[in-house]
């Protein structure tokens, strides 16, 4: 019942600030917050590359503090997935880092025994078939198609629970 939920993703990049200017309301929701279109959010991804990373060195801080558990935010609202998904090429492969930041994380808790847990967000801002389409998806055009979202949606999950080894939750 103790465990790290690690809220990540490309949205660290500009960290709170848009066009010089302080966002107020939560990091991970900076696109929405901003009205940010997609065409100025999506070259964050070029920018985002956490050299420090180290799976092993999270997971041995959780199991001495105690943690069962780490929840990492897979994909969030904004459609960027830390993992390699061939369901699109706004992940973590197409930055400047181009390492499976999932994959590393699961093999490290694996080792260390302790339960590896997606949060996956069913949202997705970046996704033109999101039927619920913010007015920052600049690009979107058309109705949404909601079974070929389906698709992808299932896509990824099918990726998230056979690639990376026994999931927690």
């Amino acid at each position: 019942r103790f465990g790290m939920f690690i809220h990540w993703g490309v949205y660290a990049v500009p960290a709170g600030t848009y066009e010089d200017k302080q966002v107020g309301g939560i990091g991970e929701w900076i696109m929405c917050s901003a009205k940010i279109p997609m065409a100025k959010y999506q070259p964050y991804a070029a920018q985002f590359n956490p050299v420090k990373y180290d799976a092993d060195a999270w997971v041995r801080l959780a199991k001495k503090a105690g943690m069962k558990y780490i929840v990492i935010t897979s994909k969030h609202h904004d459609g960027f997935c830390l993992f390699d998904s061939k369901q699109t090429d706004f992940d973590v492969m197409s930055t400047p880092f181009k390492r499976d930041i999932l994959k590393e994380l699961s093999e490290a808790c694996q080792s260390d025994g302790i339960k590896m847990c997606w949060y996956h967000s069913i949202m997705d801002w970046h996704h033109p078939d999101w039927p619920a389409r913010p007015e920052f998806n600049d690009y979107a055009k058309g109705a949404p198609d909601k079974a070929r979202f389906k698709t992808y949606l299932y896509g990824q999950l099918k990726e998230l629970f056979t690639n990376y080894g026994p999931i927690g939750m």
